[in-house]
């Protein structure tokens, strides 16, 4: 499964809350997103409309290295 090219940072973060990613704060452009499954993760997310196809690709894998899932399964359950 592909990642959408034209999805917005916003989009991405309600995407994220099926994991408990919510909004912790945010400064100029730049939104955090925390969750406490599986331990505290942050991740920093670019409000960009659309980010860089690396940088979503680089937030989705630290995702899936935190949440112990394979990246494939992520995007499946996230965008489909």
């Amino acid at each position: 499964m592909k990642i959408p090219r034209n999805l917005s940072g916003k989009e991405l973060i309600k995407y994220l809350k099926i994991y408990g990613y919510s909004l912790t704060r945010q400064t100029g452009s730049h939104i955090r997103v925390t969750t406490q499954m599986n331990g505290e993760h942050h991740i920093t997310i670019p409000n960009h409309d659309p980010p860089k196809i690396g940088t979503l690709t680089s937030i989705l894998d630290s995702v899936a290295t935190h949440l112990q899932i394979n990246k494939q399964d992520l995007y499946a359950s996230l965008f489909s």
